[in-house]
């Protein structure tokens, strides 16, 4: 059996593949098993912030793996500690709690804000309010946080204390908050909700409103943080402030990573048997993520990532089939004029072009070192797909 039958026979069916198996990839470029080329402006969704096998994150990861793969929370890690004072540092935040993955990082961020209401204010005070249209995970708790009813079935019964609040209309968030709110959870870009940038109004008036309340505001930066929209975080192109902030996807450069990152006045809500996981905080994972922090807070790399993201917007714009490109910094989706977009991003892998979708959009989260001949050869396949 080659790898697809395999597949099929043996892994569970969770996922609409396409029809390739990647073999190899150096940069934005990969190689199927026949030896196919495919310029990948996916980047394993988000994930390969540095595109594929870069030489100072293989060098970086493999010198770890030679020395300690693994070590329990029982006891210190460089690495971690390393790479906790470069997030606290960077985002001016007071402590960070490792796990492995985005999902683990809200489900992490979601007990703070409801152990920090508890004992602040006692039991009965434990909602938090989400934004419809987002996503937050695929555990129970963060599918019930997860502003989306076609993620609210079959595993019943879900999580409770979740209300959801339309994006951008502040007086649905007013409505939303009651005496039970604890917290007030987000993405500033909804990248699986179809790329839905939020106004910056309603996030200036979120948060003076919540601060005022002591509500505290969580911001999912899973798939818009580390540098992925031209800051190193999304909340700077804000000018805000969150009380917490989840990572994943794109810190580890490949490896799997979450990270809840909280402000000083939660530094201490979280105590010893609170939480917990067993790989969290894994020295090779964060040796490779400290050095994708590194190339991240390089000078001029982030500017380079918005100065890119607006190239590719304006030759995106310039073909006929696009009708109109939602973005920020190298976070875009795609309006097409006409077509199935599950059918053209299926064609556009055929032709050569690893591109994902989001709702009825197409959607680029191209590596962030993606050059601009490398950007210029991605319009063009997708313009000959577009013209097919």
């Amino acid at each position: 059996m080659n790898t697809k039958e395999k597949d099929l026979k043996y892994i569970m069916h969770t996922y609409g593949r396409y029809d390739v198996a990647l073999k190899s990839g150096k940069g934005v470029v990969a190689y199927d098993e026949d030896g196919k080329r495919y310029l990948d402006v996916s980047s394993g969704i988000g994930v390969n912030s540095l595109g594929y096998c870069d030489d100072g994150w293989v060098k970086a990861v493999t010198a770890q793996a030679a020395r300690l793969q693994h070590m329990s929370n029982y006891f210190y890690s460089e690495q971690a500690s390393n790479l906790a004072e470069k997030l606290c540092t960077l985002t001016g935040m007071a402590k960070v709690c490792f796990g492995n993955s985005g999902a683990e990082a809200n489900e992490c961020a979601i007990k703070i804000a409801r152990k920090y209401s508890f004992d602040k204010y006692g039991s009965g005070r434990n909602e938090i309010v989400t934004l419809k249209n987002s996503f937050h995970g695929r555990t129970v708790t963060t599918l019930s946080a997860t502003g989306q009813e076609v993620f609210h079935n079959f595993f019943f019964p879900f999580t409770e204390g979740f209300v959801y609040a339309e994006a951008n209309d502040f007086s649905a968030l007013e409505k939303a908050v009651s005496d039970k709110t604890c917290a007030v959870m987000l993405e500033l870009i909804q990248g699986e909700g179809g790329v839905n940038i939020l106004d910056a109004d309603y996030v200036k008036s979120l948060f003076e409103f919540c601060k005022e309340k002591d509500i505290l505001v969580i911001v999912d930066e899973v798939q818009t943080g580390c540098g992925r929209t031209g800051k190193l975080f999304a909340f700077e192109n804000y000018g805000v402030k969150p009380d917490l902030i989840t990572a994943a996807k794109g810190l580890g450069g490949g490896l799997p990573i979450g990270a809840c990152i909280c402000s000083e006045k939660l530094g201490e809500v979280m105590q010893p048997s609170t939480h917990g996981t067993t790989f969290g905080a894994n020295p090779v994972v964060c040796a490779g993520a400290n050095y994708v922090l590194d190339v991240l807070t390089s000078e001029g790399f982030l500017d380079e990532v918005e100065a890119k993201g607006k190239y590719l917007e304006n030759k995106l714009l310039e073909l006929e089939g696009v009708k109109n490109v939602r973005r920020m910094g190298l976070m875009v989706g795609i309006e097409l004029c006409e077509g199935d977009v599950h059918e053209v991003a299926a064609s556009c892998v055929k032709n050569g072009l690893l591109i994902i979708t989001a709702k009825n959009l197409l959607r680029m989260l191209p590596p962030l070192m993606i050059s601009r001949e490398e950007l210029d050869e991605a319009v063009a396949i997708l313009n000959t797909t577009l013209e097919g």
